[in-house]
């Protein structure tokens, strides 16, 4: 006879029972209240094994029935009596009974129970043999993790994290959770003994976003561009000096160190080094308005000493001016152009106090410096040095009264005035700007690409189709001269020293112009996408707290726990 319902468990005082009822082959538990109402239904699942023979399934007798299960490792065996449909024998702990031949078995022995950060996951062991190698598929009941009494593992990691994971292992796919941090679920697969890189193309793009984000946090953090002063760690750290700050042993020259660095490096650490910052940026300032300003031709004169090998008459500065050699001749005007033209000594007393004020800045920053190759390449550095050398190399020449064309000498006191980007130790925009250019490298470089492959098409192309029609004006003899065009055009500058007159090279002109507008501008938003991204993550992290709570490591922590555990022992037991 087919049983429908058995009663595992029944309070009689209460009146209600525990009832597993068999539907469609499936065993679900309910609970029932005296007057018969089901309160809660749900897919049968338990802990234990129970097996029901013997006996009579008439309501009116009453044989008894033998019945075993195990529970907690341990077999039971009871006797019961049939009372209709009924068996009051069992406990609420069961996974598995039967109905005698046509009863639906459940494979209780092939489940597992995952406790992950208080909730439970339940699956079967095979699911977890589907991804080998990974540390749910090595689970035993001889690890630390497991409970024999709850028949559970317990694992203290992130409950939503592993939804997705123990889903992955189900169904193959691994997806990215949204309301996670991309570090944490990193940390969770890594845990897991799971690949990273497993995660779907779906989810791939939300999932890589904080490692680019990662990347410009790192970026900024050596940019240096905090206005916060290190504390004395920090410092210590940063020289180079943790075990002589740990065992505090540091000596004058240490203590004295990071302070002069702090004065001609950060400008925001104090007072003074604010002051140290305006002198600095001052005579930058002076420096390049002066290698400017000394070529306008009212701040000039000519060079007497050169005048002996020329000839001829010229004018000054706009004024009919009479110049004679020693021999009393005049100088012409082609001559004038072969005369050396010095200036006066108020610009060479600036740029020689700007130099020596440069100078002495360089020798205490590299001193003081925490790490003396790192700032011996340091681009800004480098220039810096350059800069200060070809003034003094200038000078060397003009005491050794070597006959050196004047303009010669200058051409390398142009990089002088690469000294601006010393500008950018000042301000944290500049900074930035120069990063986003760093960062923005390949797409300048496709840019540039393109660039040059568009000036040698349409310089090939105004040249023939300029030659196609008549045209006595063509300004188009060579095609080098073309390249010179198309740079122009494409840049959309348009001089106008060279224009195409044929309608082919009209059309030729017209695309030129067009295709330079459109590869200038494509590179533009990526540009202005990764200033507003370093930019943006400046200001973040400028407004994070600097003083963040400690957190123990794991170990340290579990070390105190026991320690307070055996201080609580040993209190008891003498109390």
């Amino acid at each position: 006879m087919n049983w429908d319902t058995l009663v595992a468990y029944e309070n009689r005082r209460s009146g209600t029972a525990l009832l597993f009822e068999r539907i469609d082959d499936t065993l679900y538990a309910s609970i029932q209240c005296p007057f018969g109402a089901t309160l809660k239904r749900n897919p049968f699942r338990a802990h234990g094994i129970l097996n029901c023979v013997g006996g009579s399934h008439t309501s009116a007798a009453r044989r008894p029935f033998n019945c075993e299960w195990t529970f907690a490792g341990r077999h039971r065996r009871c006797c019961c009596y049939c009372r209709r449909r009924c068996c009051c024998c069992c406990s609420k702990a069961l996974t598995s009974v039967s109905f005698g031949k046509e009863a639906t078995m459940i494979d209780a022995e092939n489940r597992i129970i995952l406790n992950v950060g208080g909730v439970r996951h339940e699956t079967y062991k095979h699911v977890l043999k589907k991804i080998p190698a990974t540390r749910l598929s090595r689970l035993t009941e001889a690890l630390a993790n497991y409970d024999p009494v709850l028949n559970e593992y317990f694992f203290d990691r992130h409950p939503g994290v592993f939804s997705q994971i123990l889903n992955y292992y189900r169904t193959g796919k691994l997806h990215y959770p949204t309301n996670v941090c991309g570090p944490l679920f990193e940390a969770e697969l890594e845990f897991w003994g799971l690949d990273a890189n497993q995660v779907e193309p779906c989810c791939w793009m939300t999932y890589t976003q904080h490692r680019d984000t990662e990347e410009t946090l790192t970026v900024i953090d050596q940019l240096d561009i905090d206005n916060d002063q290190l504390n004395e760690e920090e410092v210590a750290k940063k020289f180079g000096w943790e075990e002589d700050y740990t065992a505090g042993k540091l000596t004058k020259w240490q203590h004295l160190k990071p302070k002069v660095w702090s004065l001609f490096d950060e400008p925001w650490s104090s007072g003074y080094a604010r002051v140290v910052s305006i002198v600095s940026v001052f005579f930058i300032t002076l420096s390049i308005f002066t290698f400017c300003i000394k070529t306008h031709p009212g701040f000039r004169v000519p060079n007497l000493r050169s005048l002996d090998h020329l000839q001829g008459n010229a004018s000054w500065i706009g004024s009919p001016v009479v110049l004679w050699n020693s021999s009393r001749q005049l100088l012409s005007p082609t001559a004038m152009n072969q005369l050396d033209i010095i200036n006066p000594k108020l610009f060479f007393v600036v740029e020689l106090v700007s130099n020596v004020w440069f100078t002495l800045e360089y020798a205490i920053r590299f001193v003081f410096c925490p790490n003396k190759w790192k700032f011996l390449r340091a681009p800004v550095n480098v220039i810096d040095l350059i800069a200060t050398l070809s003034f003094y190399l200038d000078v060397l020449i003009e005491c050794l009264c070597l006959d050196i064309n004047e303009d010669t000498i200058e051409l390398f006191s142009i990089i002088r005035i690469l000294r601006l980007f010393k500008l950018t130790q000042h301000s944290s925009g500049l900074k930035i700007l120069i990063q986003t250019f760093k960062a923005s490298a390949q797409e300048l470089t496709l840019l540039v690409f393109f660039i040059l492959l568009g000036i040698v098409i349409f310089a090939s192309l105004i040249y023939y189709a300029e030659r196609m029609q008549p045209n006595p004006d063509n300004d188009f003899d060579s095609i080098p001269r073309g390249l010179w065009w198309a740079i122009v055009t494409m840049c959309t500058i348009g001089f106008g020293d060279m224009v195409p007159k044929t309608y082919m090279g009209m059309m030729v002109g017209s695309l030129c112009a067009l295709t330079g507008v459109l590869t200038i501008a494509l590179p533009v938003p990526v540009i202005v996408s990764n200033f507003a991204t370093f930019y943006s993550h400046a200001q973040a992290r400028a407004k994070l707290p600097k003083k963040r709570r400690r957190v123990l490591p794991i170990d340290q922590a579990k070390l105190q726990v026991v320690k307070s555990n055996a201080h609580h022992t040993f209190s008891s037991h003498y109390l």
